[in-house]
């Protein structure tokens, strides 16, 4: 794997270090930001992987288990597309062992302090046979490839090589985490496709706020609608919600669902003059807080998608 080597900008390591900070003030918060010396960069020893976004932070963590210290820059909730980091009022930190992230236009904040990175940086979609989905006229990569499971055995095989290049003393520790990880991913996705497989050919229409489900509904047989294409672009114009409205009358969607990122209102809009029901919220760019509906990756695909399957065979 090829590894992106340059040095990190002022404003990137801010944010770093914020969302560092903040967890060792924050220890409570469970599984979802992780403690670390703010000085050294590493805790214990551990090599200090900062991730963009809690997903991505859950999978590494899993593989990382014990021998890694894994935080997110993007705080749990905020939407990943249009996070913006603030450096706090902070010198600096010592630069980050290993920096993830997903690519595929997600992140379009991080990409910009790319330039002259230290440590070395992955695309952990890398891999990944992108979906296009139009934006403003152009096709561009759906980003949410991780809402597929087939695409996150990528990832992990991608962070466990990565985890294995800056930390080889580990190397026996990371393989058996990815192992058993990747276990529970595949016995998961034969789950999940089981329980869509009842939902009647003429029900399975996935209507939704964001187009972030692309990859999920290929893998479960599903058509999808959406009411715009990615958040980062304008949501719930007037446009948009007449074509939606449309779009779901005429396609037989059963249901309209929002994300936990956004507001309901565009969804439940669409849902009411359509003469649908509205379905719920689906989750899709961020894990909830320990305690909540869907703390790890495993829980926002089986929660995600039994809401999907409910509303759909209602």
């Amino acid at each position: 794997m090829e590894f992106c080597v340059r040095s990190i900008p002022r404003i990137l390591m801010a944010a770093i270090a914020l969302a560092v900070l903040s967890a060792c003030s924050d220890s409570g918060r469970g599984g979802n930001e992780a403690s670390a010396d703010a000085g050294s960069g590493v805790a214990d020893g551990k090599p200090m992987v900062v991730t963009t976004f809690s997903i991505v932070a859950d999978l590494a963590r899993n593989v990382g288990g014990e021998e890694a210290e894994v935080v997110s820059i993007v705080p749990i909730g905020a939407d990943v597309h249009t996070y913006q980091p603030t450096p706090p009022a902070i010198a600096s930190i010592q630069s980050a062992d290993l920096l993830l992230w997903n690519g595929l236009n997600l992140e379009i904040w991080f990409e910009r302090f790319l330039e002259g990175i230290d440590a070395p940086s992955i695309l952990v979609s890398e891999g990944v046979e992108p979906i296009s989905i139009g934006v403003d006229g152009a096709d561009v990569p759906n980003p949410h490839a991780w809402m597929s499971l087939s695409n996150a055995r990528l990832y992990v095989e991608n962070i466990r090589e990565a985890l294995i290049e800056i930390d080889p003393d580990s190397e026996e520790a990371y393989r058996a985490n990815a192992e058993s990880y990747l276990a529970k991913i595949d016995a998961l996705d034969g789950t999940l496709r089981e329980r869509l497989a009842a939902v009647p050919e003429e029900r399975r229409v996935l209507a939704t706020s964001e187009g972030a489900f692309s990859y999920l509904a290929r893998d479960l047989g599903l058509r999808e609608l959406y009411i715009w294409p990615m958040n980062a672009d304008a949501q719930g114009t007037p446009d948009q919600m007449r074509v939606m409205i449309t779009d779901v009358r005429q396609s037989g969607a059963p249901a309209v669902f929002s994300e936990s990122t956004v507001s309901d209102k565009p969804a439940r809009q669409v849902a009411r003059e359509a003469g649908v029901a509205y379905g719920g919220v689906l989750y899709v760019d961020s894990l909830s807080e320990p305690g909540g509906p869907v703390p790890s990756y495993l829980d926002l695909m089986t929660v995600t998608t039994d809401a999907i399957a409910k509303a759909l065979e209602r």
